[in-house]
Parts: C-alpha cells; structure tokens; sequence
C-alpha cells in the first residue's frame, strides 16, 4: 500500500507569487513618470535614468503591492474581485517571501539613488517610500484613513515624478508645478472612485476608506469633479503641456455613468474600474507618441 504525498511548492513557484504580488500590468505606472519626468527635466540618459526606472519599475511594486497582499489577506479572502491582475490573494506560505524579497529588492536601489542626488532629491524619496509603507503597514494603514487613503494612494504615482525632476536638476515652474498638480487630483480620483466597488466588502470587514464614508453616489461625484480641475490645471501648464488637459476628459466620461450609484449597488462600478485598467494603457501609449514627436521636432 502506496502512501499518497503532497508535492511541495519549489523556488521558482514562490518566485512566481512574488513577482504576481507586484503587479506587472502596474509596473509601468510608477516607472514611466519618472523616466519621463527626468528626461523632460533635462536630464541625460545614462546609468540613473536606468537605476531610476529600473527601480520603479519593480523594487518600488514589489513594496508597494506586496504588503498590501501580506497585510490585507485577511479581507483580501473576502473580495470577490481579488485574486486576478486586480489584486493577488498572496498565499500565507509566501508571505514571509514577500516581505523579505520587496525589502532585499529596495534596499540597494535606494543607497544608490540616495547617493546619486542631493537633499531635495532625498527628500522627494522618503516621502515617496514613506507613503508606499504607511498606506497598508500595521500601525499606520493610511489606506484605512478616510481622504488621506486617496491623498496617500496619489503620493505613489506623483512621487516618482517629482524625484525624476529632482534628480535632473529640473526647475519647478509654474507649469511644472500645475502639471503636477493636475496629474496628483487625477490620482486622487481615480483611487476615489476605485474605492467604490468595495463598499460593501469594506465596510462587511469593518475597513474604512473614502468610499465607505462618504457613499458611491458622493465619492463617485468627486472623483468627477477631481477629473474636471485636473483637465483645467492642464490648461493653465500653457502650450505643448495644454493639450494632455483633454486625457482626464475620458476618465471622466467612464465615471460619470455611476453618479447616482446606491451604496447597495457599488459593485456596478467594477465595470468602470475595468474601464480604467484599459484607459490607462491607451492615454499612456498616446501620451508616448505625443512626447515622441515633440521630441524629434527639437
């Protein structure tokens, strides 16, 4: 009589969960804001430019996401939109992994960018590596913070940019200043109205966020009108920066459907969300182009 025995997971599955745990369809949203940031900043392309992107590219994921999985499991179990390219329900056996690995991967990242600026640069860093911590770590867990979750949420995505233009030498004028300021509401808003479709998960697992206190109908409203001053702040960025103020008009459009949304109803919104996800890569790919030729023309 044969015995029947479980086959254990080998290294290059626990590889696997890690790297799912970081995003990969995500990983272009934080490095192309700095690559772009520092480039337009005047600063030439060369090893930085690739330790910068490089380490937004992944490192920074791997932290950001991973503890979100790590942390989260527990209401993460209970979502029925996790467990795809929305958000991995990380196994506890990886758990440990995961932590380990995203700090190994940032550590040395992080000496090198530290060395290579000055105190502004550094500055830019802590504020960005703080705010991936505090959004889902223990103790802290901004993302449970009503307002300050999207606040911090944006911080992820706009952080990498101003470092790039730190980093360059780049001065911060006023169309630098308003460009980065629209692209920080578009943030906030699109975090806002992501929130949405976990209303009733949230609060079933007792987790706040800026949905659950201010209900769909409201915070999707929101999200709308941080769209809208987006497009304008994009307005006053003055020529050629004026005319991204039309690539929050389509963000807006997808929302605006849930406006009057019931808060029993929340999880019509995924479809929107869905939306995002695609709209991203779109504006992104068109964003690319645009800068291209503005490029080749000088």
């Amino acid at each position: 009589m044969t015995t029947a025995t479980t086959a254990r997971p080998g290294p290059l599955a626990g590889l696997g969960q890690v790297l799912l745990a970081s995003r990969p369809l995500s990983w272009i949203n934080t490095a192309y804001p700095f690559a772009v940031a520092y480039l337009l900043a005047g600063g030439e392309p060369g090893w930085l430019l690739a330790v910068g992107t490089l380490y937004f590219l992944v490192p920074y994921n791997l932290l950001m996401y991973g503890l979100n999985d790590v942390f989260d499991y527990a209401s993460d179990l209970a979502n029925p939109r996790k467990g795809g390219i929305e958000g991995a329900v990380l196994d506890d056996r990886w758990h440990r992994a995961t932590l380990w690995s995203a700090v190994a991967s940032n550590v040395p990242f992080l000496v090198v960018l530290l060395a290579a600026g000055g105190l502004a640069s550094g500055a830019v860093l802590a504020v960005s590596v703080f705010a991936v911590v505090a959004y889902s770590a223990p103790g802290l867990r901004f993302k449970e913070r009503p307002f300050l979750d999207s606040v911090t949420s944006s911080t992820h995505f706009v952080s990498p940019a101003v470092l790039g233009i730190a980093l360059a030498g780049g001065r911060f004028t006023a169309p630098v200043v308003a460009t980065l300021a629209a692209f920080f509401l578009w943030g906030a808003a699109s975090h806002a109205f992501g929130a949405v479709q976990d209303i009733t998960a949230d609060r079933g697992a007792g987790i706040a966020s800026i949905a659950t206190a201010l209900g769909a109908r409201r915070t999707v409203r929101l999200a709308m009108g941080g769209y809208a001053v987006s497009a304008v702040l994009m307005l006053t960025a003055g020529p050629p920066a004026a005319l991204a103020a039309v690539v929050p008009l389509p963000y807006l459009a997808s929302v605006a459907p849930y406006r009057h949304l019931d808060d029993t109803d929340c999880e019509q919104a995924h479809r929107g969300w869905r939306r995002f996800l695609w709209l991203n890569l779109a504006t992104g790919f068109l964003l690319t182009q645009a800068l291209i030729v503005a490029a080749l023309r000088t």
